[in-house]
């Protein structure tokens, strides 16, 4: 029988900015009784990375430049939090009232380039309008994590850095992997025979993706405080992919 746990975490801390996230995972993977096997893989909300790396802005220190202006008063939005977006694209894809979509420096195609001010406490932050931005390079926080649970657990593991985007033609928002380390993340399947022996051709299946999507439903998407998950069960294979390769070439893109 085919058989994958999806696993929240309970009781980790809020996350503060330089706080190393390794000693939190092995806590609270301790402290769910849960213990190390090959093929785990320790999934991370993106907002406690950015956290722990500091990737604070306060809103109202930013100075708006006239093309943030410009798309502000198409969104309906606040021209610094615009400038904001602005500073962590590559392009901007489409601007309507109340969203703008851009393709992000780490290649992802999000709204509002990810930035974050839900759940972001003003009380003691020493900000009054803070926001979060995306980890500055993902993949490289996931494999710097995913070397340090290797050597620390002598487990075959894997680590995946996860956020909530939406996608093309379809409603409402899904868990989607940003940073990758350990496992394959696309996972090839042409060649391969189908039920009937038929050749497939173009099946690729975006694994990490999958994965990302499932544990989000157990870790939540509002209160719930729990940005950990434990995936147990799953067969994969060490690969030096990471989020990059789940991303559609640029020439390709079918919907720009």
């Amino acid at each position: 029988m085919a058989q994958v746990s999806f696993t929240a975490l309970e009781g980790v801390p809020r996350v503060q900015p330089g706080q190393d996230l390794l000693p939190l995972i092995l806590q609270a993977v301790e402290g769910a009784g849960l213990g190390w096997a090959d093929g785990d893989i320790i999934v991370l909300a993106q907002k406690i990375v950015s956290k722990s790396e500091g990737r604070y802005v306060d809103v109202s220190t930013v100075q708006p430049s006239e093309r943030a202006r410009e798309l502000a008063a198409i969104a309906q939005k606040d021209p610094r939090l615009v400038e904001l977006i602005l500073s962590e694209s590559q392009e901007v894809l489409r601007c309507v009232p109340g969203v703008i979509i851009v393709r992000h420096r780490i290649g992802v195609v999000a709204a509002n380039a990810g930035i974050d001010q839900s759940n972001l406490p003003q009380e003691g932050s020493g900000m009054s309008d803070p926001a979060l931005l995306l980890p500055v390079d993902p993949d490289a926080s996931a494999r710097a994590l995913c070397d340090r649970l290797r050597a620390q657990t002598g487990r075959r593991v894997a680590v995946l850095i996860i956020d909530s985007i939406g996608r093309a033609w379809r409603q409402g928002t899904t868990g989607t992997t940003i940073g990758a380390a350990g496992m394959e993340c696309v996972r090839d399947l042409r060649g391969e025979r189908d039920y009937f022996g038929r050749t497939l051709l173009t099946s690729e299946l975006g694994l990490a993706d999958e994965v990302a999507a499932g544990a989000s439903l157990v870790m939540g998407q509002a209160a719930e405080g729990r940005p950990i998950a434990l995936v147990r069960g799953l067969e994969w294979q060490d690969s030096g992919q990471t989020s990059r390769d789940l991303q559609r070439p640029v020439h390709q893109d079918l919907f720009k």
